[in-house]
């Protein structure tokens, strides 16, 4: 069973400094057993980053829609699995008002890093909470899942206002912060017409990712560890991106509507 020094000690292994900003997305089945669990996680990388950014996806995209529009940061629930239910409910930290992609935080300025999600009216839009991370330079811990996980490419993609990515029509959406107050604003969420999960190709840039230095590896209990730099993430991406617009001898422009190998002339 791993104890919190420990993980302590896998954490620094990483490279990661005391006052980075850093996000997570987590298996805790491939990390293994924790004394204390996913809360004990959650405690490890707080003493770690003592000067920095501690975030945690706590996504509703799974139950709030056009069907459910109304989203509680007080008791909504995560559906993306056991650490981000835990940190959601935690009270030494500040969760975002975004209705589908929240994110929890703890750590320096993570009220102002979070400020204003509740206007948000895509999933990722630049200028909001996750598309800072590559401002700020983050860094993007993967712990136990692949890039397919990896949420940040979808801010690249908004970025980049790449197309079919959005659903065409908007539906209305009700945000209640922790006063109880109501937001209530448009919201478009993630479609396309080629495939119901874009994110499931974003393994796709995997190669790209390592001959670009966008990605290292670590190791968390068990679990192997993606560690993603947020900003050669968003530049790599973008460089892909225009170099497949730019390809006329490719008909299909888009990348993560099917498994494939990006050719490595788009980013060497």
């Amino acid at each position: 069973m791993f104890t919190k020094e420990y993980l302590i000690a896998q954490i620094r292994a990483m490279g990661i400094q005391s006052t980075d900003t850093v996000v997570i997305h987590t298996s805790m089945r491939a990390i293994g057993d924790v004394d204390g669990g996913a809360d004990t996680v959650i405690d490890a990388f707080c003493e770690v980053l003592s000067d920095g950014l501690f975030l945690v996806p706590t996504h509703t995209w799974g139950t709030v829609g056009p069907k459910n529009p109304v989203y509680d940061v007080r008791t909504a629930i995560p559906n993306i699995g056991a650490l981000p239910c835990a940190a959601a409910m935690r009270a030494d930290g500040v969760r975002s008002l975004h209705p589908t992609h929240s994110m929890w935080a703890k750590g320096v300025g993570a009220a102002d890093f979070l400020r204003g999600e509740e206007t948000a009216q895509t999933p990722t839009p630049p200028g909001f909470a996750w598309s800072r991370l590559a401002d700020v330079g983050a860094k993007i811990l993967l712990i136990g899942v692949g890039n397919d996980k990896n949420t940040f490419i979808h801010t690249v993609d908004e970025l980049y206002d790449l197309p079919d990515r959005l659903a065409s029509e908007p539906y209305t959406v009700i945000v209640r912060g922790y006063d109880g107050q109501e937001y209530t604003h448009l919201q478009y969420a993630h479609r396309c017409s080629r495939t119901w999960d874009v994110s499931k190709y974003f393994v796709n840039f995997e190669p790209a990712f390592l001959a670009c230095g966008v990605q290292t590896a670590g190791q968390l209990g068990n679990a192997a560890v993606r560690i993603v730099d947020a900003r050669k993430c968003r530049d790599t991406v973008l460089r892909i991106y225009r170099s497949a617009a730019a390809d006329e001898s490719r008909a299909d422009k888009d990348l993560c509507v099917e498994y494939l190998d990006i050719p490595e002339s788009y980013y060497k």
